[in-house]
């Protein structure tokens, strides 16, 4: 099965190798969420960190992206994506490196903030990164290949991200402390540079893309947003205004007046119900079912063995019901995992909940970025994508902040089941109104 899923020979030649770098670039990613980004909140609650400092590493790039996301879109609109995406993967790639030495610098609550800081610096860069892939991936994977690299991506993801797990939990369990974490953020950092190496190599495919047009080796959005120059470039008369209509202009404002404000509503609702919990997994696990690291790497290999699954057929999913209604009832899916997470009391309970979990994220995660694609102009991504940022990072914040305080007055197990109630009803509404 995996032979024939993984087969170029029925790809055009010119495309073979922008999806091999794809396919690679996230493998490489795999291998950094399966070691660093995976403990690191599990390093912080080890370290003393609360539920709000635990949201606070979430929410601190989530304000910087919810500042700089409308002028990276703006910034994207007359920039090769290509090399754009590559160099802001590697400005915010380099802030991993750091997360190795805090144990040497800090006592427990200085690593805490110091790790808060370094993520607040590595959102910077990670704004336009988070923009722009969307428009790169979409310049570089024809339409009707995209659910296929989605689906192969996914795999790719899944098979390192599982190896990995599996590793550093090993490492953990068998190091002093926090020795384990400095060589689990070693090997994080790593994954990430060899990511950023591959993603130099991806190229939009201006052929199929229809809004770049060459100049002296540079891609030029064919359609830039006005105002965009400074003011010294434009004719007196501009000069002494700012009317309103140039204000909605510049922020793009008649995007929530089409359709695609369905989406982006839908999309925030989807993303609140998802980091409103993600501060409260790491705490469950420590707190209430007192797992040890060998057991969240086996989890979360278990889970990531399950996206494989999932992944494979995705594209077969995708062609018999839609983008859409592979998203939505993958969202909806994804209200079980922390439902069933309030009820476990066991190791083998965690085991067999992300094992179901991971079935569904791979449905949602392999769908909803093309789903929102559909529904955007392709000569016109950045600024869509800029608008959908905007709101993916709303959520994340509110997420990250609210449900650490719904947790500190409900509890984390009767917080959990409310957030499983917000996901179900955030599913629903994309089936209904996406």
């Amino acid at each position: 099965m995996f032979t024939k899923l993984f087969q170029q020979t029925d790809i055009p030649t010119e495309y073979r190798s922008n999806f091999l770098h794809l396919y690679l670039d996230i493998a490489w990613f795999g291998v950094l969420s399966g070691s660093a980004v995976n403990f690191l909140n599990i390093y912080a609650a080890r370290i003393g960190a609360t539920g709000f400092q635990i949201g606070l590493i979430g929410a601190m790039s989530a304000i910087v992206n919810l500042f700089l996301a409308i002028p990276a879109g703006h910034w994207l609109q007359t920039r090769h994506t290509g090399k754009a995406i590559f160099w802001t993967s590697v400005f915010y790639r380099v802030g991993f490196p750091f997360f190795i030495f805090l144990p040497w610098l800090f006592d427990g609550q200085g690593q805490i903030w110091a790790i808060i800081a370094i993520t607040f610096l590595m959102a910077i860069p990670l704004t336009p990164l988070g923009v722009g892939f969307n428009a790169l991936f979409a310049e570089a994977v024809p339409s009707e290949y995209r659910a296929h690299v989605a689906g192969i991506r996914n795999i790719m993801l899944s098979i390192a991200f599982m190896i990995t797990s599996l590793i550093s939990g090993t490492i953990l369990e068998r190091s002093s402390f926090p020795a384990g974490y400095q060589i689990v953020f070693a090997i994080g950092a790593f994954g990430a540079g060899m990511s950023s190496l591959h993603l130099y190599f991806v190229r939009p495919l201006h052929a199929h893309t229809n809004i770049l047009t060459r100049d002296e080796g540079t891609f030029h959005a064919s359609r830039q947003l006005e105002p965009f120059g400074s003011a010294q470039d434009k004719p007196a008369s501009i000069k002494e205004t700012v009317s309103p209509s140039s204000i909605s202009s510049t922020l793009r404002l008649d995007i929530w007046k089409a359709y695609f404000r369905r989406i982006l509503l839908c999309m925030f609702g989807f993303h609140l119900t998802q980091f409103i919990a993600i501060p409260i997994f790491p705490l469950y696990y420590v707190n209430e079912l007192h797992l040890n690291d060998d057991h969240i790497g086996i989890g979360t290999a278990l889970f990531y063995l399950t996206v494989l699954i999932g992944s494979t057929r995705l594209r077969n999913f995708v062609h018999r019901i839609g983008n859409k209604n592979v998203t939505a009832w993958g969202a909806i899916g994804m209200a079980v995992y922390p439902f069933l997470l309030s009820m476990s009391s066991a190791v083998w309970h965690f085991y067999g909940i992300s094992l179901f979990g991971g079935l569904v994220f791979a449905l949602v995660n392999g769908a909803y970025a093309n789903y929102m694609l559909e529904h955007i102009p392709a000569n016109d991504r950045p600024s869509h994508l800029a608008w959908y940022n905007v709101t993916l990072n709303a959520a994340v914040l509110l997420g990250s902040l609210g449900g650490p305080a719904l947790a500190d007055s409900l509890g984390l197990s009767d917080s959990l089941i409310l957030f499983s109630i917000l996901r179900l009803l955030a599913g629903l509404a994309i089936l209904k109104w996406g």
